[in-house]
């Protein structure tokens, strides 16, 4: 059974990653419909027997899976490692006495409880001893709604609240206002309006090696030139050229011998990742980690559709969350940096090759599994590869991200 398997974020009021849900879809069809929930918890106790668990999906956080009433009826979640997991029940789960029997059996066994899109009816009430975390769908449930439920709620110290589908800074601060702990949604990725005197880094030289990196020709000395800079680059650059992942003799001690080390494709490419990373100063790590994968994911699924693409959907993956890091319109970053016409269009949504393979990796990252299939369509694909690529994006970005950044 091949499964997609898609990761959201879990924010705490610091924008930090504290886990991950998981969203399983059935690959097998062309119509992507939901599988099974049963099927989708099985899938994971398989991949645990096999000693590859969840946690190469969630760079190490827990993982939120869904259990339904069969998942529930089964006692499928017990083969699951109770510390590496938070089971969140579903609202098809009725309130019955068998199920809250079965929900305190989990309980003792130390697994940690969510409900999910929680909407208060007294018959829910005894399960609050027994679950940890609430989930509230601001789209299902809207924030203004909220507010005497959630002051009931805070009553129990043991409760927290996590607030779902919140997609702007604003729903993110007004929510953080009400109490709730917990937050999950694409809020992090939206670029918001400051003014130019904002930015806290070298704006200038940060254009300026972006313009030399997506050159046609690169110049391995200008780039030494303008990283010699800026202290704090020269150091993320020598630090991860020195990290052991590049099997170098001896120390290197000099930018311009690093980029020449690292060659033409690589310099693009890691002086791209270091770049991204130092201007995401201040935002949330997440947000360079979403960089990164889509930028290897983009790599892979270009390599495979037309070989000696991989460069350029790296690039493409790499800076299609720019706006959200710099804080500036998309047109506006575009228009600033000297950006093959190809990937300029790809970046301001005009449909294309670019386009296209990004969208797979946008559509596979939000479990958009309609999207997803379009664009496979249109690129004339097998979506075979796409969970292993998934995967390994994630495990490079995470091994790139410890590494240098």
């Amino acid at each position: 059974m091949k499964v997609f398997v898609a990761r959201q974020a879990i924010f705490n009021r610091k924008k930090q990653v504290v886990a991950y849900e998981l969203l399983f879809r059935d690959g097998s069809s062309n119509s992507f419909p939901n599988i099974a929930e049963d099927k989708a918890t099985a899938k994971l106790i398989i991949d645990n027997q096999l000693n590859l668990g969840t946690r190469y999906l969630t760079s190490g956080k827990k993982a939120l899976i869904n259990i339904g009433p069969d998942s529930l009826k089964q006692e499928l979640a017990t083969f699951l490692p109770a510390k590496d997991v938070i089971l969140e029940l579903l609202e098809t789960i009725e309130p019955s006495k068998e199920n809250y029997e079965r929900v305190r059996q989990l309980f003792h066994q130390n697994y940690k409880l969510a409900l999910d899109d929680f909407v208060y009816d007294d018959a829910w009430k005894p399960f609050l001893k027994l679950v940890r975390l609430i989930k509230f769908d601001v789209m299902q449930s809207p924030l203004n709604t909220l507010g005497p439920i959630i002051n009931e709620l805070k009553e129990n110290k043991n409760l927290k609240l996590l607030a779902e589908k919140i997609e702007t800074e604003e729903e993110y601060e007004e929510a953080k206002k009400m109490g709730f702990h917990f937050f999950q949604g694409y809020f992090f990725a939206k670029p918001r309006v400051i003014e130019e005197s904002d930015v806290e880094f070298n704006y200038t030289i940060v254009m300026l090696i972006y313009t030399e990196v997506l050159k046609p020709n690169l110049n391995i000395s200008k780039i030494a030139q303008l990283f010699s800079q800026d202290t704090a680059l020269a150091y993320k650059l020598l630090r991860l050229i020195n990290s052991g992942v590049f099997p170098i003799k001896s120390k290197i001690e000099s930018i311009k011998q690093a980029l020449v080390y690292l060659g033409y494709e690589r310099t693009k490419k890691f002086v791209g990742l270091i770049m991204t990373a130092h201007v995401a100063k201040g935002k949330p790590t997440e947000l360079t980690r979403m960089s990164i994968i889509r930028a290897r994911f983009c790599e892979l699924i270009g390599n495979q559709v037309k070989p000696n693409s991989g460069s350029s959907c790296f690039m493409v993956g790499l800076f299609s969350l720019l706006d959200a890091i710099l804080d500036r319109p998309m047109e506006k970053v575009v228009d600033k940096l000297p950006f093959p016409e190809e990937l300029q269009n790809a970046l301001l949504g005009e449909a294309n090759f670019h386009f296209y393979v990004l969208n797979i990796v946008k559509a596979y990252e939000t479990g958009s599994w309609w999207k997803l299939q379009k664009a496979c369509q249109y690129l004339n694909i097998s979506d075979d590869s796409l969970p292993e690529f998934h995967a390994s994006a994630i495990l490079w970005a995470d091994m790139y991200k410890d590494k240098a950044f």
